[in-house]
This record gives structure tokens, sequence and C-alpha cells, in this order.
């Protein structure tokens, strides 16, 4: 293992936006049991602190990797096009649209049939938006678009969690 290594070259892994979660997680596992500071006790408390390092760094990329969303944000990052959502937050008009009457569906929403049904339409809309995101980073090979896609799927996932907030307010 190289220490300059990216999440992909570290995890043996193709640079790309579909990956295998078992793969990963097979990865992750072997990848931890190999760094351990553990397996490094006997080589004193140097071996012991680049271990820790080394195991640090394999938990960071791992949790990149294994979180589509993140993983896509890196991809951008690595080709150029960093998603940069603290200063980029330009969205489409008819995205803005769309957030705008999420929003107000959620604010009149009074059973929790109304907040599910909203949460299944969400839903859709992530499984569509990563299966965008997917032909964009690993097809079109356009990661100033994937960018752009990155940060308005960020807002979608934000108010899927607004939505299971709602949720567990109405008992659910």
């Amino acid at each position: 293992m190289k220490l300059d290594s990216d999440d992909f070259e570290l995890f043996g892994v193709p640079r790309r936006f579909e990956q295998d979660r078992a793969v990963l997680d097979a990865r992750w596992r072997a990848l931890q049991a190999e760094v351990h500071p553990d397996r490094f006790a006997a080589g004193g408390a140097a071996a012991q602190r680049v271990a820790m390092q080394w195991a640090v760094r394999v938990n960071e990329a791992y949790q990149r990797l294994k979180d589509p969303l993140k993983r896509a944000a890196y991809l951008c990052e690595l080709q150029g096009a960093p998603v940069d959502i603290e200063n980029n937050t330009a969205m489409p008009p008819e995205f803005l649209m769309q957030q705008m009457e999420w929003r107000e569906a959620l604010d009149e929403a009074h059973s929790v049939d109304d907040v599910e049904a909203l949460a299944d339409e969400v839903a859709a809309r992530k499984k569509s938006g990563f299966a965008n995101l997917q032909r964009t980073l690993d097809e079109q090979h356009d990661t100033a678009a994937a960018a752009e896609q990155v940060r308005a799927l960020m807002f979608v996932e934000r108010f899927a969690e607004d939505i299971d907030h709602r949720l567990e307010a109405l008992g659910q």
C-alpha cells in the first residue's frame, strides 16, 4: 500500500461510480486486518502509530467509497470537477421548483400516509438520480455535469432526512 494512493487504488477497485458493496466490505475487512495496530504491538509505539494512521486512512476511504453520494463527489474531485457545495449552490430553475413543491407538500402533510407518499416520491427521485449519475460518470465521463447532479442529490438526500424526522415526529 502507498500512502498517496487514492481510495480506489487503496481498495484495489476500479475508479468508477458503480461499485459492488460486498467487494468493498470484504476489501475493507482485509485491509483492516492488515493494518490493525494490534498486529504491530511487538514493533513498539512508533510502529503502532503508523498502523493507526493506516487504519484511519482505510476507514476514511471506506466511508467515502461505500456511500454513493460521497463516492460520486470524490470521483468528481479526482477528475478536477469538485462539487464545492459550500460555494456553488446554483441549481436549474425546475429543480428549485420541485424542491419548493416538496417543501410545501411536507408542510401541508398532516398524516403518516401523506408523508409516506412524499417519501416514496423522493425515494424514486433519488433512485433515478443515482442511475443518471452512474451513466454520467461511468459512461459519459462528464464530471462537470456529474458535480451538478451530486449537488442536486445532496439537496434531495437532505430533504429525505427531513421527511424521516417528520415521520418520527408523527410516531412512525
